[in-house]
């Protein structure tokens, strides 16, 4: 019995993880492969209703019960929020499209926990224990299945934050300054500890302004390209989900 290929599109903030996903989701259905794509947290469910109004504050659902803000609530404890919202979820549905698609295609997944909680640390040696953490929370406990492949988005922050400029609402983490630079640098440097597939957002070396920014498109096909290089790959089953 074949199972998906679990395809992750990760990114920094601004980097259009959602707009590159829903393309590349459109582009395997002209082809005629079967996939099922997911946003995560998925703040449909229940559980995704924790993460954005308890956790990160999102105004339409409820203000953070964290007057500290998420952003400065400690990785761990943040992390088990992510982590439960993606073991409800895979539960509840997920697991069960991996054995009728061909590809499953996420909108950040256990690799946005590596990004963001790691970003916490003040140290090398901290972000490797962070690290270390989400890997046993979400995969061994968990019992999440690992991605096939992570293509890796990077909009650095002052390109981020000119197209985010006019954007009226953000969450604990989208407006912590701080939070979102120390997020990019970790982001860059966990794509290399881990080889996700990097693609640059920038034509240019330096951000000066908007011009230097790669279209939609042009970022549309290097992903497009990364993601061939996994249809023709072989995988190897996962172990079911504990029921219990």
């Amino acid at each position: 019995m074949k199972r998906a290929k679990i395809l992750v599109i990760e990114g920094t903030d601004g980097s259009g993880k959602e707009t590159q996903s829903k393309k590349l989701e459109e582009y395997l259905k002209n082809k005629g492969i079967n996939v099922k794509r997911y946003s995560f947290p998925i703040y449909s469910s229940s559980t995704g209703k924790m993460v954005g109004g308890p956790y990160l504050g999102k105004e339409e659902i409820c203000k953070s019960y964290f007057e500290e803000t998420s952003a400065l609530v400690d990785p761990l404890v943040s992390s088990l929020y992510y982590a439960a919202d993606r073991r409800y979820n895979f539960l509840k549905e997920i697991e069960d499209e991996l054995y009728k698609n061909d590809i499953v295609l996420l909108d950040r997944y256990t690799t946005s926990n590596m990004g963001h909680q790691a970003a916490k640390a003040k140290s090398n040696e901290e972000r490797d224990k962070i690290l270390r953490f989400i890997e046993t929370l979400e995969f061994d406990l968990c019992e999440l299945p690992r991605p096939d492949k992570v293509i890796f988005l990077h909009m650095p922050f002052e390109a981020a934050k000119e197209l985010r400029k006019d954007r009226k609402f953000s969450d604990g983490n989208e407006s912590n300054e701080a939070h979102l630079r120390n997020a990019e640098k970790t982001y860059v440097d966990i794509a290399q500890i881990y080889n996700w597939d990097y693609i640059n957002c920038l034509k240019t070396g330096k951000f000066n302004d908007l011009s230097d920014i790669k279209s939609i498109d042009e970022i549309s096909e290097e992903i497009i390209a990364l993601t061939e290089e996994l249809l023709d790959k072989d995988i190897s089953m996962c172990p079911k989900m504990t029921r219990f």
